[in-house]
């Protein structure tokens, strides 16, 4: 994972290679406390593929990068 200040850092680190998925910092915190916030529950049980999926889609990372 690299973060970047602007869309013109990241066209200036790929130097013409294809971008692979870029999501804002606060998709990426929104999907960091989706997936790991419940985890030091007591109770705690994995998540399923499915419910992994649906975290994913309801944060709009869609498409063929985030299909798990």
């Amino acid at each position: 994972m690299n973060l970047f200040r602007s869309e013109e850092h990241v066209e200036l680190w790929l130097a013409g290679r294809p971008p692979g998925a870029t999501v804002p910092v606060t998709t990426l915190c929104d999907l960091a406390h989706a997936w790991w916030s419940d985890r030091l529950a007591p109770d705690w049980q994995p998540h399923t593929r499915e419910q992994n999926q649906a975290i994913l889609n309801r944060l709009g990372l869609t498409g063929p990068f985030w299909r798990l």
